[in-house]
């Protein structure tokens, strides 16, 4: 273990008046069917005598839906107050190191993601019905899980990067009364809204698409090159249909080439041309990045929605960064290839951080695009390669390099079919292949690694590795049907510090292969399981993620079930 990694706990639609945040009346919902005593209600979330002192609402007959809608609304006001703090002190910002200002920078960013959250969950609940569909339900379950997730991260960074920031303290005390609230709303959230839990059936089920595109919703306008840039790409393999099945609904295409023969010479240059809140029925702005090893930091922001990068291949197209703690960044900043843009598709493509095993922590990709997609594409790097971050990720035939905790973070993600290679770390130093991020048993977070395969990576040796440590008191991850060769510790699982986390943590291994697989000498933790089909099947891609709903107009290949 590394003792720079902390063992410890990682658009707005809708503006509220002063008046409407801290509005305290709330009109009774006489549809109702639970009890609707204050004590009765807070009896439901992780911190009841923090929610009855929180949560005053004088009304005999306010229930659950009362109590949730007036939780998002202080949690709203508060995010506003957390937001406004974060800028005093970014202004008063001379005496800070470099390391704190690169944390309140980041803190900063993610208040920002919670107050769009928590207005676009607030607009959801503040209507007369009581009942959601269930896509909506699990929509604002993710929201409210996220922004659980940001603030811990903000809080991570706070204390990795601040040590001797005296002031740190000033922005630790409300963050932890921020973080039991946002808690309360999440848990009366799924006691009032919440999808209730259903039995899944555990038959082997696959749903199989290839990707490739209709050629009559191109756009009339475009260039004779881009056509013919078009046909070329759609030609390959990877972008042909076998089976006349649906296919990818594609706006336009730009080029990116370092030669110059494309629209662009740079990602980050074709990623700003590209439009502005795109809707579903627009289909996906196309970006074909050619052969080649860009040298650059790619950004993608939360409004380039419904975007999808091609590159030529697996060490074709890299694109290649080295950022890392040691020089200064945070975790959560180091990475190579950032995307928070919803329904993000990428192709093709390596992407990598150089920064080495001797600089820890540095990012390759940290992904926070909810219904986001990575096929065919690799993720190199050493200590925490894969920052999983928030929302809902699906990965497919991708391959993962790393050493400690390459897979981390606190999305709901599934990965299929991937190549998961251990390397080698800095001397003294052990693999984990995961380390899970949940901090609330009501977030439906986790990591489902299902139809993989675990090898060696050439220079691996004879490191000790194991499937995961739990890096927050709920960390949750599962196996599933995954190859596991030699070189996976016959224990399985390696502890984060003494016994955290070992009770409350959720990992859980079922029908896997290999000599490594072997459950005979793993831990016995509570919090480990030996599951059936049962079990697995709500982890599987339509279960634990809507795939079913955003994964067939992508065009990738999945399985839904077992």
């Amino acid at each position: 273990m590394h003792a720079l990694k902390s063992p410890l706990m990682a658009s707005s639609l809708y503006i509220c008046t002063p008046f409407l945040i801290l509005a305290l009346f709330l009109s009774p919902t006489s549809s109702a069917v639970v009890p609707s005593a204050n004590s009765s209600v807070c009896q439901y979330t992780r911190y009841p005598s923090f929610c009855r002192s929180s949560l005053p609402i004088n009304n005999s007959s306010a229930n659950v839906y009362d109590y949730g809608r007036f939780s998002v609304r202080k949690s709203i006001s508060a995010a506003h107050k957390f937001s406004s703090l974060i800028d005093k002190y970014l202004s008063g910002s001379s005496g800070l190191t470099t390391g704190a200002i690169h944390a309140l920078q980041d803190c900063q960013y993610l208040a920002g993601v919670n107050i769009d959250f928590l207005t676009n969950a607030f607009q959801t609940v503040d209507k007369s019905q009581t009942t959601l569909s269930t896509m909506k339900s699990q929509d604002i379950q993710t929201m409210l899980s996220a922004i659980l997730t940001n603030t811990q991260t903000c809080i991570d960074g706070l204390q990795a990067t601040a040590a001797s920031w005296s002031s740190k303290n000033g922005i630790l005390a409300p963050l932890a009364n921020d973080n039991k609230l946002y808690s309360v709303s999440l848990s009366l959230f799924n006691r009032g809204w919440g999808v209730k839990n259903k039995k899944k059936s555990s038959s082997v089920s696959a749903h199989k698409k290839h990707i490739g595109f209709k050629n009559g919703r191109l756009p009339l306008k475009m260039s004779e090159r881009s056509k013919a840039i078009f046909e070329t790409v759609g030609r390959r393999k990877l972008l042909q249909t076998d089976d006349g099945g649906d296919q990818v609904v594609v706006s336009d295409i730009v080029v990116v080439s370092q030669d110059g023969t494309g629209n662009f010479t740079t990602v980050t240059d074709a990623i700003n041309i590209a439009p502005n809140k795109s809707a579903a029925a627009d289909g996906y702005f196309l970006i074909y990045v050619t052969a080649g090893v860009y040298e650059e930091y790619v950004n993608i922001p939360k409004n380039k929605l419904y975007l999808m990068m091609i590159g030529d291949g697996i060490n074709q197209t890299v694109i290649t960064g080295n950022h890392s703690v040691v020089d200064g960044w945070t975790t959560f900043n180091s990475a190579t290839f950032i995307v928070t843009a919803p329904n993000f598709v990428a192709v093709n493509i390596t992407i990598r951080n150089t920064a080495g095993a001797i600089k820890h922590q540095a990012v390759a990709l940290r992904n926070g695009a909810d219904l986001s997609t990575f096929y065919s594409c690799s993720f190199e790097g050493y200590q925490d390669t894969l920052y999983t971050h928030s929302l809902r990720q699906f990965y497919r035939e991708c391959d993962i390099y790393g050493t400690v905790d390459f897979i981390f973070g606190n999305a709901a993600v599934v990965f299929q079919n991937c190549n998961l290679y251990p390397r080698s770390p800095m001397s003294g130093q052990f693999n984990a292949i995961t380390a899970q991020g949940r901090t609330d048993p009501g977030q439906n977070t986790g990591t489902s690694i299902q139809n993989c395969n675990i090898q060696a990576a050439e220079d691996l040796g004879s490191t000790r590795t194991y499937l995961g440590r739990p890096w927050k008191e709920y960390s949750r991850t599962v196996y599933i049907k995954t190859f596991m060769d030699t070189l996976i510790d016959a224990v399985g699982w390696r502890e984060w510090s003494g016994d955290f986390a070992l009770n409350t943590s959720y990992y859980a291994e079922f029908d896997n292969s290999g000599p490594g697989s072997d459950t005979s000498g793993r831990v016995t933790w509570p919090g480990f399981h030996i599951i059936n089909a049962t079990d697995a099947v709500n982890f599987t891609a339509s279960s634990f993620i809507p795939a079913d709903e955003f994964l067939p107009q992508t065009g990738v290949p999945y399985s839904s079930g077992l």
